[in-house]
């Protein structure tokens, strides 16, 4: 283990010796305890914690549908001020602070300041990420557009009229912003745009190249709903510095075990809260760690990027899609023989793409309508709907055919 390591992992040990206490205290992290045979006076380091087995996606959205809304695993008392819904469904509470995701020194590693304007892309319907970033950059004393995603063009008038210097949100859609202003004629390059952080979609080298190529500096972050913030790059751009206000680990997905040697596996993460702790949490992320220090200076490990999904579930447009959640929308459309989603990436930009096969005799103009409103409605997404003439017996629900070259 280096040094590197070592370091990170003696600050988290104290962090977890204040904060594990109060979690054991909450049911539902007590009855998680019980089931892995551990007392709470055991969970003295993280190597003790290590123990308790990974929680995962699925198994969260299960325990939320057999105690709503959290599984038990709220404190009791605690008055979240904002609760959010993610595909699943699943149901995350705010917590408190001024940055509640914890997202403040990663756009500080990114170059933002208090005297920046910042246009805020990420959505606020219902989902977390246009709130936990808008937190952030407050915390900063930033000034935010909360614009969210769509109306580009108004949005390109708001960053020329307002003189926005930063962007958060998608890459894609930063690109698709900056060629709706030129359409326009509102002449991007004059904007004093200087900055953006982005994230929640992978940032391939080509598309850093076109956005670098207008003058911006770019950085990506990543991060999770339940979570927060995860990793996020530094001027060096070698990785994705671990925060030091979270244990951000990779562990094997079989048997557990934490890999700090640079092997994969997947993202499992322990927060240090008292009224919502996420005690080895599973991402489902697929990562490696770079135990090296970084010439930046910064002191902690960093990720070698997302490198893929430990199950089914794909991240499209910055949301997780599950097969099964494709399954369930579509059960019962009257008229539907099969179908199958297919993710694919053009100019940039994903794209969502439902193929159907109509039953004998079936109104395949009907079925189209009906499958486009039912995916809206959902599962969050626009898709093309389109018919085919068949689709093999034991096809896919769910396709993934994007390159990130």
């Amino acid at each position: 283990m280096s040094e590197l390591v070592s370091a990170y992992l003696e600050r988290a040990n104290r962090q977890l010796a204040e904060a594990l206490p109060a979690a054991a205290q909450i049911p539902g992290v007590r009855r998680r305890l019980d089931a892995a045979g551990l007392e709470a006076g055991e969970l003295t380091d993280s190597a003790a914690l290590a123990r308790l087995p990974v929680l995962g996606k699925d198994e969260l959205i299960s325990l939320q549908a057999s105690e709503p809304p959290f599984g038990g695993l709220l404190a009791e008392g605690a008055e979240p001020p904002r609760i959010f819904q993610s595909p699943g469904p699943l149901y995350e509470p705010q917590r408190g602070g001024e940055d509640p995701w914890r997202w403040r020194g990663a756009l500080e590693a990114a170059g933002f300041t208090a005297g920046d304007v910042v246009l805020n892309a990420f959505g606020y319907h219902l989902t977390p990420a246009g709130v936990m970033f808008e937190l952030a950059a407050r915390a900063l004393g930033a000034t935010v557009i909360p614009a969210g995603i769509g109306n580009a063009e108004l949005q390109a008038q708001a960053c020329r009229d307002l003189g926005a210097t930063a962007y958060i949100g998608l890459p894609s859609y930063l690109k698709a912003l900056l060629e709706k202003a030129a359409e326009a004629g509102l002449d991007p390059a004059s904007w004093p745009l200087e900055r953006a952080f982005v994230g929640a979609e992978p940032l391939p080298p080509s598309l850093r190249a076109w956005i670098e190529a207008r003058g911006l500096a770019v950085r990506q972050g990543y991060g999770t709903a339940e979570t927060g913030n995860l990793g996020y790059e530094c001027d060096e751009v070698a990785g994705l510095h671990l925060p030091e206000d979270a244990l951000v680990e990779v562990c094997d997905s079989e048997t557990g075990e934490r890999l700090w040697d640079g092997r994969a596996g997947e993202v499992v993460v322990t927060l240090y809260e008292a009224e919502y702790p996420l005690l080895r949490f599973g991402t489902g992320d697929l990562s490696a760690i770079d135990p090296e220090p970084c010439r930046c200076g910064i002191p902690t490990p960093r990720l070698r990027g997302v490198l893929g999904r430990v199950g089914e579930a794909v991240k499209v447009r910055g949301m997780f899609l599950h097969p099964r959640q494709a399954t369930e929308a579509l059960a019962g459309v009257e008229g539907l023989e099969r179908f199958r989603l297919v993710v694919e990436r053009v100019e940039h930009r994903d794209v969502l793409r439902c193929e159907l096969q109509v039953e004998s005799g079936g109104d395949g103009a009907e079925l189209q309508r009906l499958v486009a409103e039912r995916i809206r409605a959902a599962l969050r997404f626009n898709a093309e709907v389109v018919v085919v003439d068949q689709l093999p017996a034991d096809a896919e629900p769910l396709v993934d055919l994007r390159s990130w070259a």
